[in-house]
């Protein structure tokens, strides 16, 4: 590649009209002016193709050699109109655009990736619905120079409907650093910045329309974009770096990863599950079975820490059933809505999360006979299914392949064997319920409220596409490490264990050392460990 600043003696000035210019290789293109001048330059393995809007011709102008399979050879200038010709035949390399953001943090670079993929991917070609996807790159401040080259690691958050967090460069984030990784840190879709799913942003739809369209924001979808990115961002690249992707996924986010060993294989160097190895069922009445049992351990870990509570519980669903309370976002706070505040039992200080709400309450109901607003208040932010509706809407719906749900939480909840122990009626010891999601929400919570008859199409729907191919699963062959928790309360333990034994070549961490949040405990013991577990390091004890 030559580069000059003079001024060619074929070039027009930038202040003349149309002309016609004469290129290198001898042909004449006709009818160009200034800004209508493109620049070709190679990269690694190809060659890029960028519109350059020159102000004047004496400005520094690079010419390249063009390849031999275009019609016009040799060094020379092209129209838009031969442009677009040619940059159907090449693409351009996400990381090399101009538009993206970029900041610093202590370690490291960032960059914010927009990236625009289809609604549908199974059906793109009919279906033309856009949505943005949006992904943070990291790369170590070290080694900014090398970020089209370093090999990726990618991490999916949990939820379903949580976005990834603003980063810090310790923790996990570090440990992928050191093993020399560039890290993706993905808003999956309808989650973040990622083409949200809001309320205001389904105004417009009907209810059929919003349930059609919430239908593509679980797991197969989620993971198509990223296979969609990863090969934008790896496109070009020379065969020596790596073009493969490394897969760290935190409880929903390894159903993610469990998806993608299934659809792209070939597309994964090695995967890590934290929390969240997922069961491999067709519908969730399974899963809530054994949820519901962990569930009534956990109200009697809860009810051994803090006796007094069992009475102080009580007096306030006595109350809750008495007198409708309004929140201050304008939702109901209903008895059964005050007892989804065990969700908080299986993280880190739930109990005593939970514990400090009853006392308050119960302390209101003393002193004023009606709960504050400060206790009103505490309520509301422990519960974010307002905010995070995708969590409540498709909850039951990521474990669906082929079967509809059919509210599987609320039918284990009424069935004989459960139901007794969850009468909300105050009278006797009132249990807590967790992670689980139940029609009243969409009476309760003010912005669910809005998806009500959404949520009713999608409990009813039994069409939903394949999440995991158990026989590819059978044959794998990527290198993947999985940590599940004796104690963890929302991803069952036996479940997760015959998943792992499912998956060849998957090797097993089970401990009760932590709970569920174990790589937001210990990031640096947890991911390193599994990284070891997954090159033959350490044993497994699956």
């Amino acid at each position: 590649m030559v580069s000059t600043s003079k001024r060619a003696p074929h070039l027009p000035d930038a202040r003349s009209g149309t002309t016609t210019l004469q290129t290198h290789a001898g042909a004449s293109i006709t009818g160009i002016t200034p800004l209508q001048v493109v620049k070709i330059f190679p990269n690694e393995t190809g060659f890029m193709f960028f519109d350059v809007l020159f102000r004047s011709y004496r400005s520094s102008i690079v010419y390249t050699k063009l390849p031999t399979r275009f019609p016009q050879r040799g060094f020379g200038f092209y129209t838009n109109a031969h442009y677009r010709t040619i940059s159907s035949k090449m693409q351009v390399n996400y990381l090399d655009k101009a538009d993206v953001e970029t900041f610093t943090l202590p370690g490291a670079q960032v960059y914010e990736h927009y990236f625009d993929l289809p609604l549908v991917h199974n059906n793109a070609s009919k279906d033309k619905r856009r949505i943005k996807v949006f992904c943070r790159q990291l790369v170590p401040i070290e080694k900014v120079n090398e970020r089209k080259t370093l090999p990726f690691f990618l991490y999916l958050q949990g939820g379903p409907g949580f976005p990834c967090s603003l980063p810090k460069i310790s923790g996990w984030i570090k440990v992928a650093f050191d093993h020399g990784y560039q890290v993706l840190l993905l808003d999956g879709r309808g989650t973040g910045l990622s083409s949200p799913i809001t309320v205001e942003s389904l105004d417009s739809f009907s209810d059929q329309e919003k349930a059609d369209y919430l239908k593509y924001f679980r797991a197969d979808s989620i993971v198509r974009d990223v296979e969609a990115i990863r090969s934008q961002l790896t496109l070009n690249r020379d065969p020596k770096h790596e073009s493969k992707i490394t897969l760290l996924g935190q409880s929903f986010g390894g159903f993610c990863i469990t998806t993608y060993l299934s659809l792209f294989p070939d597309s994964v160097k090695a995967a890590y599950i934290t929390g969240g190895v997922p069961p491999l069922v067709n519908s969730p009445d399974r899963v809530y079975e054994k949820t519901f049992a962990r569930i009534l351990k956990r109200n009697d870990i809860y009810y051994e820490k803090y006796p007094s509570d069992v009475k102080r519980v009580q007096d306030i669903i006595k109350y809750l059933n008495k007198d409708a309370v309004k929140l201050p976002d304008g939702g109901t706070l209903s008895s059964r809505r005050f007892l989804q505040l065990g969700l908080a039992f299986g993280g880190s200080g739930g109990y005593d999360s939970v514990h400090e709400v009853v006392v308050h309450a119960a302390q209101d109901l003393d002193m004023l006979g009606k709960l504050s607003f400060t206790t009103l208040s505490s309520v509301q932010k422990m519960q974010d299914f307002d905010s995070n509706v995708i969590y409540a809407i498709l909850h039951e719906a990521i474990y669906c392949q082929g079967a509809a749900s059919k509210w599987s939480a609320e039918r284990i909840r009424m069935s004989d064997k459960f139901q007794p122990a969850f009468d909300w009626s105050g009278g006797s010891r009132v249990n807590f319920t967790g992670e689980t999601i139940h029609p009243f929400m969409f009476d309760d919570y003010s912005q669910l409220a809005h998806l009500k008859k959404a949520a009713h199409i999608l409990a009813e729907y039994e069409n939903w596409d394949k999440l995991y191919d158990v026989e590819q699963l059978r044959r794998n062959a990527v290198p993947v490490a999985g940590v599940s928790y004796f104690e963890d309360m929302y991803v069952d333990v036996d479940l997760s264990i015959e998943t792992a034994n499912t998956v060849k070549g998957f090797q097993s961490w089970i401990t009760n050392e932590f709970a569920h949040n174990g790589l937001r405990e210990d990031p640096e013991r947890v991911l390193g460990y599994l990284i070891k577990l997954s090159r033959g390091d350490h044993g497994s004890n699956r």
